[in-house]
C-alpha cells in the first residue's frame, strides 16, 4: 500500500472515530475556538492539512529513492513510521479515553509527528 493511501486511510479512520461536527469549520472558527467540539474539529483540520503536506513530500522523496535504488527501504520505513505514529498518538491520548479532550490530544499528536516526518522527507535528497 502506498504511503498516500495510508494517510487517506488514517484520516478516514479518524473521521469514523470522531464523526463529523455537522458543519465545516472555517479559519475564523479556528482562530480562537471556545467550545471543545470546535477545538476538536479544528485540530482535525490541522492534521488533515499536515497529512496532505506529508503526501506531497512523499512523491519527490520516493522519486529520489527510486533514483538511488532504495525505494523499497524508504517505503518500509514509511510504513513503519505510520504504524509508530498511530500507536504513539493512541497511547498519548489514551488517558483521555471517553472524554471530550481525547480527540484534541490525539489530533495534535498526529499533527506534530506528521509535520516532523514531512520535514524529514523534504530533506531527503541526498548530497
Amino acid at each position: 500500500m502506498r504511503a498516500d493511501c495510508l494517510g487517506l486511510l488514517s484520516a478516514t479512520l479518524l473521521y469514523g472515530i470522531w464523526g463529523g461536527t455537522g458543519s465545516a469549520q472555517t479559519a475564523e472558527d479556528c482562530a480562537d475556538p471556545v467550545q471543545q467540539q470546535t477545538m476538536n474539529a479544528c485540530a482535525m483540520l490541522e492534521y488533515q492539512k499536515a497529512d496532505a503536506d506529508l503526501n506531497a513530500a512523499w512523491k519527490p522523496a520516493r522519486a529520489f529513492a527510486d533514483e538511488i535504488g532504495v525505494a523499497e527501504d524508504l517505503l518500509a520505513a514509511q510504513r513503519a513510521w505510520l504504524a509508530y505514529r498511530d500507536a504513539a498518538c493512541k497511547a498519548q491520548s489514551s488517558p483521555y479515553e471517553g472524554g471530550s479532550l481525547r480527540p484534541l490530544v490525539h489530533a495534535t499528536c498526529l499533527t506534530d509527528l506528521t509535520v516532523a516526518r514531512t520535514q524529514m522527507l523534504l530533506e531527503f535528497h541526498g548530497y
